[in-house]
């Protein structure tokens, strides 16, 4: 049964903007980047957003919803209180271009910065070999489908200096040097630069992106704390700056 919701939808450019209310049917089954489309093709014509798979898969559809930074296309109406007026929104840690969309180019030059994969020689037979455990650790942060979600909840991001100076990847990137240091046939050192380059120290663990992965990807917890990890040990440990004292 088709019921009537207020949406209100962001609208303007780099310049500036404002909140435009539309009053919409929606059906059942729908979600939310069904009811834009539907406003697109009733209402607003000119209404732009981005997308691509609509399934969860591409990131595309990435935007704030009520305020939470969340997928279009994986946010079902009968998720979202009845009766309450929907706010729709741009990511709000990148450029605005035109109503929702935003330009995430920042993101592919922080990719770009990252020391590609080293593979390590073939064994004698001309094959690589690895543990099936370490495959299933790197092959958590190969799920990313890069929304960018967590790089939009960000505080280090969001509210402080990390993308203006560069001074932080943003977790996105901090998993993609974890599935890299991590990978057994990797032998790259990118220790001294997730400190010095890519600001591991800046991350104050809040789990915030975590909480927003629609891949569930656990972020924190098996990526950057890790990487924390091995630069402690690398740089801070006493017992190992006393033996590289001694030793040399």
């Amino acid at each position: 049964m088709a019921t009537t919701r207020t949406f209100k939808v962001w609208r303007g450019d780099a310049k500036g903007g404002e909140f435009q209310r539309f009053e919409i049917e929606v059906d059942e089954g729908m979600v939310v980047l069904d009811v834009l489309h539907r406003i697109q093709a009733r209402q607003a014509n000119d209404l732009a957003l981005r997308w691509n798979c609509k399934a969860g898969k591409c990131g595309s559809c990435s935007m704030e919803i009520n305020g939470k930074p969340r997928l279009a296309c994986m946010t079902r109406m009968n998720s979202l209180p009845e009766g309450e007026t929907i706010t729709v929104q741009p990511l709000k840690t990148f450029p605005v271009m035109k109503d929702l969309v935003t330009d995430v180019s920042w993101n592919y030059e922080q990719n770009r910065r990252i020391p590609k994969f080293q593979p390590k020689p073939r064994d004698s037979d001309g094959a690589y070999r690895m543990y099936q455990e370490d495959v299933d650790r790197v092959q958590e942060f190969r799920k990313c489908i890069e929304c960018y979600l967590c790089q939009d909840v960000c505080h280090v991001l969001r509210d402080r200096d990390g993308r203006e100076q560069n001074s932080f990847v943003g977790p996105r990137f901090m998993i993609r040097l974890a599935s890299l240091e991590m990978h057994p046939l990797d032998t790259a050192d990118r220790i001294p630069a997730v400190r010095d380059e890519f600001g591991s120290g800046m991350c104050n663990i809040t789990k915030c992106c975590t909480e927003v992965c629609p891949e569930h990807i656990h972020i924190t917890d098996n990526g950057i704390i890790p990487l924390k990890e091995r630069v402690v040990d690398r740089f801070y440990d006493p017992i190992a700056m006393l033996m590289r004292k001694i030793f040399g």
